[in-house]
This record gives structure tokens, C-alpha cells and sequence, in this order.
């Protein structure tokens, strides 16, 4: 039994601390594939170790001296990297001042390493496939097999994708540093985006039998949040994490015992996660106060307005309408403009919501999206247009990915077939 727990220890301490190890890794050595093979090493010393001499008092601390003994260790053999080595040996004579049990180094004036992790893996000279990639892996803490199994495909072309990064980093010299005050605008945007498409992905996966992607979700939260400590003034970072709580706080009402599909409109709202809302609110609050709000700002605003709504009749669409106004100047995307389109549909009826979705269709960006064909079908379904909204509800399904997504296409587009072929019965003469 108490080995079963020093390995539930094991495990608990480098899900929370591999992030804050690999990134301090990389900082003395400057070698991503090092790192992480000396981190591995720790782990599996870690693993055969705490069973027989029990847990540390620090074990995140034990962790990393074990990794940098072994980091000293491979580099003597190597003997091609005297500057390495010299750096691991200043961290093993300041230890030993501070005494075995010292903890990993204090963080400096600006974050601690994890957030030159997050810099690194954002830096602009990658692909986003790349980025999202190495911010997963290397400050998620997830195998090389859980990041290619969250985006669903093969673990050798996650393994290629990853080696390919990390050799850009190094043949193209991309710094592991913050990136100061006069550059840190221009970043950062970059790392919130890439969080966001970890969460996005979880909110509606993009292909597979489920719906919600609930492991990628809690991962993105947590990122947002190590985001959020290391950078607490930064209004879009607390308008991000805000975001994915307000949204995330649906998850267990937006699909039902089967698995399927669950509208807002038909969602049990007794079953949203109340502390979640509130934590997202008062974030809200913060990332909207002083100065131009940001693009999660005002979209997390927008959230706000549905979860406090008890239900989609009593929402304020006219405060969400003009939200995304504002947001259209702010981040003009199609995305915006194809959900202004749904809300304006709310206020003004189906029939303005659905002349704003066909210049959004005109415009070509979304031709593709299936949710801009679901949107079409469902407005044409209110206006008794049956005939048109299966043609838009085919478009949806042929593009949809996931499981639940294309059942409840499958069954809109049943309905919107009937209905059309019941009316042209009724039209037709002699009835």
C-alpha cells in the first residue's frame, strides 16, 4: 500500500511540477531534448526510490537536484559542453550552500521560468501546429502520446512535429527569455491565442465520438492560471482565464447521458458549475476595468450575460448585440461577425439574423464552417423555409467532425425534410 502511494505522489508532484522542472532544465542547459531527458531520469529514479526512502519534504525540489546530477553526469561523457556543465556546477555549489532540502530557485522580478517556457514555445518563428504542440507537452506535462492523442493523430507525427520545433528553436536561436516591456504586447497575444486553441479544441473537438474534450479543458484552465500568477496585471490574461471558466462552467449540462448534443436553449441550468461562474465574473470585472477592454474581455463579458440569464428568452441579447459590436472593432474576425449574426436574430428576428449570416457566408471565409450552416439551417427553419434549411443542414453535416455534432445535424436535417415535404404535400392540389 504505502508503495502504491509513492507512486501516487510521484505522479501527482510531476503532473503539477513539470512545467517549473523542464523549464528551469532548459534554462541551464539551453537543450530541450536534454532536458526532458534528464527529467525522465529524475522521474523514474523518483519512482523506484520514494517506495523505500518515502516522499521528500520537498519533492519537487528532490526532483530537480536528481535531474541535474544526471544532467552532469551525461555532459562529462559528452565533454562538448563545458559551458553546460559549468552552469550545472554554480547550481550544485549554491545548493550545497543552501543545504540538501533547499528549494528549486526563488522566481525572478518578472515570473519564474515556466514563463520563459511559455515565450519559447510561442515565439512567432513557429508554426502554431508547433506551438500548441510544445506548450502542451513541455508546460502541460503531457506525454508525447496524450498531446498526439488530444489532437487526434498518430504519435510519430506528434513525435516529428515536436522534433521539428524544437530544431527550429535551435538552428534559428529563438531566446528562452521574457520578452521585455517594450516587446511583452506584442507577444503575448501569441501565448493567449495558443491557450485558447488547446480550449477551443476541448469545447467542440474537432473530430471523434465525443463532444467536450474535458481533459484538454482542465489542461488549458491550468495553463491560463500559471499564466494568470505569473502575469496578475495583465488585463487580457485575466479576460482569458475568465473566458474558459464562464464557458467551462456549462460542461456537464451541454451533453446528455448518451453523449449527445445539448443546445443552450435546452441546457439544465441547475447542472452549471456555480463556482466557476463566480470566479469567472470577478475576473471579468478585472479585465474589463482601466482602459480599452481586450478581444477575451469582451467575449467573456458576453459569457458572463448567459450564465447569469436563467434562461435564453431572458438573456440580454441587446447588451450581447452590442458587445460584439464593440468586439468587431476590437478583434474583427468572421467568428464575431457569424455569432453578432445569431444574437442579432434573438433581438430583431430570424429573418435580420439570417441576412447578416449570407453576407457572412458571401464573404467566403467560412464557407466551410459547419456552424455557420447549422446557424443558416436553424433561421430558415423558423422563416417555414424547410426545403432551404436541409440544404443548409447537408452543408453542416458534410463538415462536421465530431460524433454528437453530425447525430444532431443528422436529426435537424430529418426534421427540415419532413416538415418540407409536408408542405409541399399540403401546396399541392386537391388537398
Amino acid at each position: 500500500m504505502a508503495s502504491g502511494r509513492a507512486v501516487d505522489s510521484v505522479e501527482a508532484v510531476f503532473r503539477e511540477e513539470w512545467g517549473r522542472l523542464l523549464a528551469t532544465l532548459v534554462r541551464w542547459l539551453g537543450d530541450f531534448d536534454l532536458a526532458e531527458e534528464v527529467a525522465a531520469d529524475a522521474l523514474a529514479t523518483a519512482i523506484e526510490r520514494w517506495p523505500v526512502d518515502g516522499v521528500p519534504d520537498r519533492p519537487a525540489a528532490w526532483l530537480l537536484t536528481t535531474a541535474r546530477r544526471r544532467a552532469v553526469d551525461l555532459l562529462r561523457r559528452r565533454q562538448t559542453y563545458a559551458a553546460k556543465l559549468a552552469v550545472l556546477r554554480v547550481e550544485a555549489e549554491r545548493a550545497a550552500a543552501e543545504g540538501n532540502s533547499a528549494p528549486p530557485p526563488q522566481p525572478d522580478a518578472i515570473g519564474d521560468d515556466r514563463l520563459r517556457l511559455f515565450f519559447t514555445c510561442c515565439h512567432p518563428a513557429l508554426g502554431s501546429e508547433a506551438q500548441v504542440a510544445l506548450t502542451v507537452r513541455y508546460l502541460g506535462g503531457l506525454s508525447t502520446a496524450e498531446v498526439a492523442r488530444a489532437f487526434l493523430v498518430p504519435e510519430t507525427t506528434m513525435a516529428q512535429r515536436l522534433v521539428r520545433a524544437k530544431r527550429k528553436i535551435r538552428e534559428a536561436h529563438i531566446p528562452y527569455r521574457v520578452p521585455d516591456a517594450v516587446e511583452l504586447p506584442n507577444r503575448l497575444p501569441a501565448v493567449l491565442r495558443v491557450v485558447y486553441l488547446i480550449f477551443t479544441e476541448s469545447y467542440a473537438a474537432s473530430r471523434g465520438p465525443e463532444l467536450v474534450r474535458g481533459d484538454l479543458a482542465d489542461e488549458a484552465i491550468r495553463l491560463a492560471r500559471i499564466l494568470f500568477r505569473l502575469l496578475p496585471e495583465e488585463r487580457e490574461v485575466a479576460g482569458l482565464l475568465a473566458l474558459m471558466l464562464l464557458i467551462d462552467a456549462r460542461r456537464a449540462a451541454r451533453t446528455d447521458s448518451s453523449g449527445g448534443l445539448v443546445l443552450l436553449a435546452d441546457q439544465d441550468r441547475g447542472r452549471w458549475d456555480q463556482a466557476e461562474i463566480e470566479e469567472g465574473r470577478t475576473l471579468v470585472v478585472q479585465a474589463l476595468s482601466g482602459g480599452r477592454p481586450g478581444q477575451y474581455a469582451l467575449q467573456a463579458a458576453i459569457a458572463a450575460l448567459h450564465d447569469e440569464a436563467a434562461t435564453v428568452e431572458t438573456t440580454d441579447w441587446p447588451q450581447i448585440v452590442a458587445l460584439y459590436n464593440v468586439l468587431r472593432t476590437v478583434a474583427p474576425s468572421p467568428l464575431v461577425d457569424l455569432n453578432r449574426a445569431v444574437a442579432v436574430a434573438m433581438v430583431d428576428g430570424p429573418a435580420a439574423g439570417l441576412a447578416l449570416l449570407e453576407d457572412a457566408a458571401a464573404a467566403g471565409e467560412l464557407v466551410n464552417y459547419h456552424l455557420l450552416s447549422s446557424a443558416r439551417g436553424a433561421l430558415l427553419e423558423q422563416l417555414g423555409r424547410h426545403v432551404e434549411a436541409a440544404d443548409a443542414y447537408r452543408a453542416a453535416l458534410n463538415a462536421a467532425g465530431n460524433q454528437p455534432e453530425r447525430d444532431f445535424l443528422r436529426q435537424r436535417l430529418d426534421r427540415a425534410v419532413r416538415s418540407g415535404s409536408a408542405a409541399d404535400g399540403a401546396q399541392r392540389p386537391g388537398r
